[in-house]
């Protein structure tokens, strides 16, 4: 099990490993051995998470979640397998973790009348300055 927050944990087996050669750094390396990570979790079906939570998920997991409902994480940053495992699985875990918190409620405020008299004031000085910049014209007779 691996915990998100004192109340959440997913299972290890719900994470699925992909490996794939990465492009990049590495010499003949990365032409044999296959470093890059990706880090899938079908985070539509996963019986761990709230639902509430797999709602923001979704909206912070952007591109990262294709059309099944596959939460997909690419690691190719390093040039060995357990360095890209690792970063995966810390990105994977922040991205849950930011997804935990629910966000604060925002509460409507109004704008006192202070705050519109000096708004109201720099509109009238802005257009003075703005009537001196304009062509004088002779007066009409």
């Amino acid at each position: 099990m691996i915990q998100i927050t004192p109340h959440i944990a997913i299972d290890e087996a719900e994470i699925e490993w992909d490996f794939i050669r990465a492009s990049g750094p590495g010499g003949q390396n990365v032409n044999k051995v296959a470093t890059a990570v990706q880090l899938r979790f079908p985070l539509l079906r996963s019986p761990s998470l709230p639902e509430e939570m797999k709602e923001r998920l979704i909206r912070l997991a952007g591109k990262r979640l294709n059309k099944e409902g596959v939460l997909v994480i690419d690691a190719r940053r390093f040039r060995t397998q357990e360095q890209n495992r690792r970063d995966a699985m810390e990105r994977f875990l922040e991205l849950l973790r930011r997804a935990s918190r629910k966000p604060k409620r925002r509460i409507k405020t109004r704008p006192t009348a202070a705050s519109k008299r000096k708004r109201l004031e720099q509109k009238l000085q802005r257009g003075r300055t703005k009537q001196t910049r304009r062509k004088v014209r002779p007066p009409e007779e």
